[in-house]
């Protein structure tokens, strides 16, 4: 018998629909791990489907919704580049390009451009074949949890599920009171969806933590020190510290992203260590605390998506002299590891360096970390590269991390992808492994 645990997303909503009575909605969301099971599964509940900002857009995935689909993206950058190579084998869809926008995993897109999406989803919505329109739950049941996903009810009309949006600060916040006048706007949220979902699963992955593991040991970490996370997302990296030590460590995360901070903090309660991990909004390049506040300061693949040397220098400033500044950054300047018997041309596309993460212009995601951490005024710096492997356990990070990739392969590649895949799960040899560079450096 499955245990809650263990339910794949899919299961999860479908329960949560039961639950609320929902039949048949409109959906809208991001990440493919969240909505692809009730589009392949359970399409008859799916009156309609809108994608905000897809990394890509799989056609095979998506191609017997078409007439249902709305995509909505940027302009720039390769979001929009690979919205319109899938455009083009889905004639039916529908596309909205927002003009001068490059829409990246963290743009906080609703909040960026309100009028523009809700003006292009409530069209499309007016177009679409509208859902049952009744009573969903009960008044005391405006909001609730079912399955491990939230939910939150607002408004009348024909159901309309928004699913997470990835790492958007205000996903779908400045948008749900106009679009809950005409419809019972639902909102999901909780750590089995969207990044929480993805954050959870890396952080919990073996490899992904002997990782961490490395460079908190390379801190020389002592009962009673104080550890700040920078950018600690859902802060499953921190309830794993705050275990491994014991509770001997007060911890502090921070993180600019609201969304990811209320996530953070009901996992944190949840798992009872509220009094041993704080948490604190704030922008990693002007830090919200004193100079020398830390006794070690930490940042696990955030660099990427900031001014890196401004986050090294704030890191180093708020670290007491003789403190460590550990970095952990994905590394695009490395080749992937895929442990599957692909043909020499299929291979070289899923081994590229950069397969998976975006960075910004003034980010790193290469092994100049190491020569920004010297010039921020580290010392004694450590400095290692380590490939990190998932493997078939870690569904819902190799579905991100496949969603990167997939969706760019001719149908032969793709299936001979798959088709290998299943070869090496069923002998057990299935991995892929991500390249990251670490660093650690002491504070004179």
């Amino acid at each position: 018998m499955t245990t809650e645990s263990a339910l794949p997303v899919v299961e999860r909503l479908r329960r949560l629909f039961q639950h609320l009575g929902i039949e048949r909605a409109h959906i809208a969301g991001r990440s493919p791990s969240d909505w692809r099971g009730l589009a392949s599964d359970f399409p008859e509940m799916v009156a309609s489907l809108t994608l905000l900002g897809p990394t890509t857009v799989d056609p095979q995935t998506v191609a017997h919704l078409a007439s249902r689909l709305l995509v909505i993206t940027g302009d720039r950058g390769p979001t929009a580049e690979n919205a319109r190579v899938a455009m083009a084998h889905l004639p039916e869809a529908s596309v909205v390009f927002l003009p001068n926008y490059s829409l990246l995993s963290w743009s906080d897109v609703v909040a960026d451009r309100p009028d523009e999406v809700g003006s292009a989803l409530l069209h499309f919505l007016s177009q679409a074949k509208t859902p049952p329109d009744r009573d969903l739950a009960p008044a005391a049941e405006k909001e609730g949890e079912i399955a491990g996903i939230s939910y939150r009810i607002e408004g009348l009309g024909p159901p309309l599920v928004l699913l997470p949006l990835f790492l958007a600060p205000s996903q779908w916040g400045p948008l749900v009171s106009r679009l809950s006048e005409r419809h019972r706007t639902i909102t999901l949220g909780g750590a089995e969806l969207g990044a929480a979902a993805a954050l959870e699963s890396r952080g919990r992955a073996p490899g992904y933590l002997q990782m961490v593991r490395t460079i908190i040991e390379e801190t020389d970490l002592l009962p009673g020190q104080t550890v700040l996370d920078v950018g600690c997302g859902t802060g499953v990296l921190d309830r794993w510290l705050a275990r491994r030590t014991g509770g001997q460590n007060p911890i502090v995360g921070v993180d600019i992203n609201r969304y990811l901070m209320r996530e953070a903090a009901a996992l944190t309660r949840k798992d009872g260590l509220e009094r041993t991990i704080t948490f604190r909004q704030g922008n990693a390049e002007t830090l919200p605390f004193p100079d020398s506040s830390f006794d070690v300061t930490m940042a696990v693949t955030v660099i990427e998506e900031l001014d890196a040397d401004r986050m090294l220098g704030e890191m180093v400033r708020v670290s007491k002299p003789g403190g460590r500044v550990a970095v952990i950054a994905r590394a695009i300047d490395v080749p992937f590891l895929t442990n599957l018997s692909l043909g020499a041309s299929l291979q070289s596309k899923v081994e590229v360096p950069g397969l998976v993460g975006q960075v910004t212009p003034q980010g790193c995601a290469d092994r100049s970390l190491y020569r920004r951490a010297h010039d921020a005024g580290l010392t004694r710096m450590k400095m290692f590269t380590q490939l990190v492997s998932f493997d078939s356990a870690d569904t819902t990070l190799v579905q991100y991390m496949e969603a990167a990739f997939v969706p760019k392969l001719s149908q032969d590649e793709a299936h001979e992808w798959r088709a290998a895949r299943a070869d090496a799960e069923a002998r057990g040899t299935f991995f892929m492994a991500w390249p990251h560079h670490c660093t650690v450096g002491t504070k004179p």
